[in-house]
């Protein structure tokens, strides 16, 4: 049955946002060919939310988000400051976890959060 998730980014600039992947946030890759680098991802898991009909509060139905997690998130978002990862904002606490997002290659934002529920 289902043995895993494959989530794709789409990017103006997919090269970039590859090298940025690996080198900035440390994912390992593997390269299948002619530079394109599909990530192992350590750990993942799933939500369903309700959709919201303005699209301010959440997303539109049929969308999908990617979000990355960690333990730490002051001391991951100062290491990844320290290897001139660009934050908009600052952390917030957003009842599910402590929230923040940072710029990816091909202009766009990625959440980071650490969870409060157990993992």
């Amino acid at each position: 049955m289902i043995t895993g998730v494959h989530t794709m980014f789409y990017s103006s600039d997919a090269e970039g946002l590859r090298f940025f992947l690996r080198d900035k946030l440390g994912l390992r890759a593997n390269d299948i060919g002619q530079g394109w680098l599909i990530f192992d991802l350590p750990e993942a898991d799933m939500g369903v939310h309700p959709a919201d009909t303005s699209g301010e509060e959440g997303g539109l139905s049929g969308t999908a988000d990617i979000s990355f997690y960690c333990e730490n998130i002051q001391e991951t978002v100062d290491e990844l400051k320290s290897k001139g990862v660009v934050f908009r904002g600052e952390i917030e606490d957003h009842g599910y976890g402590f929230v923040t997002h940072f710029k990816a290659p091909g202009d766009f934002y990625i959440q980071l959060y650490q969870p409060k529920y157990k993992k």
